[in-house]
């Protein structure tokens, strides 16, 4: 009786036991016009999935596009995740008009049991999902690539609050750093840790967060960046200059960082860049980055960061950005930014008694704004020190700080206009926020909220 008993207990362990990770590598090519994909490799991942089964289909409606795995046989949507793309903002520059390009992407879930019937949807003009392409997957083809990763050194737990199921997973990368500088990565990415958890809501929720943190070495110190013609073979391929934006730090090399971050448990992933030069990017369900060296690292990696967890928008409009918005100003998905400031998406959060729109000192902003922006091409173009930028970043920290904390709705909830990379037709919730300045404001309301409902998502 024992010993049955004690079978039947292993029986359930066993069925208890988190399914492995399935990655589907795949092509995303097109141009300003036109989109199509192609399956590149299907990859069984070392490690059992770090999520909580429970929580597999995605209800945030966050994401320009989404996934969705459901069983063949019954149709039973299996796992669903909402997200952005290199693709997708590249399909809005001017590049993307004349001319096509082929970028590698990434979709990772659970594995099934059973055959599955993968979609990818995108938004439509109205932000509905439509479909654009559909695929067969079965998990037992002998063709996924199961060989084992490639040397990603040791796995680094900076804070482990419980099991991967339970808690968000956060790996930090590191590119650009030699095996001789593998304790400076340490440190820095302990740093950036800390200064995350400075931040509301994420302090809240620390104990909510597994961190973790990997460092393939390089060969060479440092990271790409062209403008200045600096190329580098860095393990995780990031690179300033993105898109032609000097400050755009993207890696391009996608099945290198996939196969790199498979060794450790992860659900969202930020590239800490050895470098000083200001830099850095986020997008949605992808990663974020940002350069270690640089003196606003505190700003810096926890903006990329929101890009990159909550989906929110850059809130602020007066910088050069290589993408475009439509003309017509449709509803963005993002939770921070809207186009209807008589009805914004972050109406249960509105002060009492505040317009809408809410006036602010629009005019001197921008005024003050376009001077320094100017300053700042200029360093940039003559190739001057770093100390430079980082003084003009000092200055402009204090205008900002001053205007933008003394105006008759600072601190109030409403609907300010100009974010979304626009002047007018977008809105933000607050006068200001991480998401608008380097100011020691921390996120306004809607990007607060936005984080609490992630957090939500994966944490238990």
């Amino acid at each position: 009786m024992i010993r049955r008993l004690l079978f039947s207990l292993t029986a359930l362990a066993c069925l208890a036991a988190p399914p492995r990770t399935l990655r589907v590598d795949y092509g995303h090519t097109g141009d300003a016009a036109s989109e199509r994909f192609g399956v590149d490799r299907v990859v069984l991942e070392p490690l059992p999935w770090p999520g909580d089964l429970t929580k597999a289909v995605d209800d945030s409606n966050l994401g320009k596009y989404c996934f969705e795995v459901a069983d063949k046989a019954t149709g039973k949507i299996l796992y669903s995740r909402g997200f952005a793309s290199i693709y997708g903002e590249w399909e809005t520059t001017d590049e993307a008009k004349a001319l096509s390009r082929s970028f590698s992407e990434s979709l990772r879930f659970p594995q099934p049991d059973a055959p599955v019937r993968i979609q990818v949807k995108k938004r439509d003009a109205k932000n509905v999902f439509r479909t654009l392409w559909t695929f067969d997957l079965d998990p037992k083809d002998p063709l996924i690539e199961r060989a084992p990763a490639p040397e990603a050194g040791t796995l680094i737990a900076l804070q482990k609050a419980g099991d991967p199921a339970d808690k968000v997973d956060f790996l930090i990368l590191g590119d650009g750093y030699t095996a001789a500088e593998r304790g400076k990565f340490e440190q820095q990415a302990r740093k950036v840790m800390e200064l995350l958890f400075q931040q509301t809501p994420f302090k809240e929720h620390r104990n909510d967060f597994n961190v973790w943190a990997l460092c393939p070495p390089a060969k060479e110190s440092g990271i790409s960046r062209p403008s200045t013609g600096v190329h580098k073979r860095s393990p995780l391929g990031a690179t300033y200059d993105a898109f032609g934006s000097e400050r755009y730090v993207l890696t391009f090399d996608n099945r290198t960082w996939r196969d790199i971050a498979a060794q450790a448990p992860y659900e969202f992933v930020e590239i800490l860049t050895n470098s000083e030069t200001y830099g850095g990017g986020g997008i949605h369900n992808l990663y974020s980055t940002a350069s270690a060296g640089n003196s606003t690292i505190g700003y810096l990696f926890v903006h990329e960061f929101g890009h990159h967890f909550a989906g929110l928008a850059d809130e602020y409009y007066t910088s050069d950005v290589a993408v475009t918005n439509s003309p017509e100003r449709p509803e963005p998905w993002e939770p921070n930014v809207t186009a209807h400031p008589k009805q914004p998406k972050w109406g249960a959060l509105l002060s009492p008694g505040v317009p809408l729109p809410t006036p602010w000192k629009k005019d001197e902003f921008e005024a003050h704004s376009h001077a320094y922006q100017k300053e700042r091409r200029a360093i940039r173009a003559a190739n001057k020190p770093e100390s430079e930028m980082d003084a003009l970043f000092a200055r402009e920290k204090v205008f900002e700080t001053k205007l933008l904390g003394t105006d008759a709705h600072s601190g109030k909830v409403g609907a300010f206009e100009g974010a979304n990379y626009e002047a007018k037709g977008y809105f933000r919730s607050q006068e200001d926020c991480l998401m608008f300045t380097r100011d020691e404001v921390g996120f306004c309301a809607a990007c607060r909220a936005a984080i609490e409902r992630v957090i939500r998502q994966y944490a238990k």
